[in-house]
């Protein structure tokens, strides 16, 4: 049976921008801050990468705001909490991703939905089904494919209902972390979403045509070279002091 993420890594143009973006990722990891304050680099992009999806879903505020704790917003406290938990889920998100799903929204819905419905999906369809499945499946694919397919997914299928945005970029980036592209959590590709025309790359999954997928995988790539560039950019600015 052929491995479906292989044959979307193998569209015309995939694999160069995976290569790409794998590329910039890896240099990134040689910069010299990141032997000794990685943490504190993780924590700085772990904030933009929030301040990003929250921004996605419609609530943009300055992270001066967010660094004072006066930010009351539930997006953006949902966006801020599903973030910071990522670290927690790796291993989990492998073996058990309906759990992990049904964690990342108890945190994001959190004050936008009933406290009932928290963490709990619609009921189940096989095309959740067989993401899931996609999940745990261990395929060949680069991790880059596999995250690019389960945000369109969440995404497009908003199983919950509510923040579902949320927590289909923090599964997209908790897959990074998880299957080995990013380990440390260095890179904030919702910036990268933010700061495209993300609305029209998901439009272009939707069709379901090879050209549509490559689309999407694409901009994926892009959006993770975009964070590479903002982390870049912590590191420079930590080691200037």
């Amino acid at each position: 049976m052929s491995d479906p993420l292989v044959v979307i890594a193998e569209l015309p143009g995939v694999q160069e921008s995976i290569e790409q973006a794998r590329q910039a990722v890896d240099r990134l990891y040689r910069h010299r801050v990141l032997r000794r304050r990685s943490p504190e680099v993780s924590a700085e992009s772990s904030l933009r990468g929030a301040r990003a999806s929250a921004a996605l879903s419609g609530v943009d505020v300055g992270l001066d705001d967010l660094r004072s704790g006066s930010v009351t917003d539930p997006v953006v406290q949902g966006a801020l909490r599903a973030s910071a938990e990522i670290g927690r889920l790796g291993s989990t998100w492998r073996s058990s991703p309906r759990q992990v799903l049904a964690r990342l929204h108890t945190l994001a819905a959190r004050g936008l939905a009933d406290d009932a419905t928290l963490g709990r999906p619609a009921a189940g369809t096989p095309r959740l089904d067989a993401l899931m499945s996609l999940v745990t499946s261990g395929s060949k694919a680069p991790a880059l494919v596999l995250a690019a397919i389960v945000h369109a997914e969440l995404a497009v299928l908003e199983p919950f209902g509510t923040a579902d945005g949320v927590v289909a970029r923090a599964a997209e980036r908790l897959t990074l972390v998880e299957f080995g592209l990013d380990p440390k959590a260095l890179v904030p590709a919702e910036l990268g979403h933010l700061g495209a025309d993300y609305r029209a790359a998901l439009d272009s999954y939707v069709t379901g045509t090879p050209s549509g997928v490559a689309a999407w995988v694409q901009h994926c790539a892009e959006a993770v070279v975009v964070g590479v560039r903002e982390t870049t950019a912590i590191c420079e600015a930590m080691q200037r002091g």
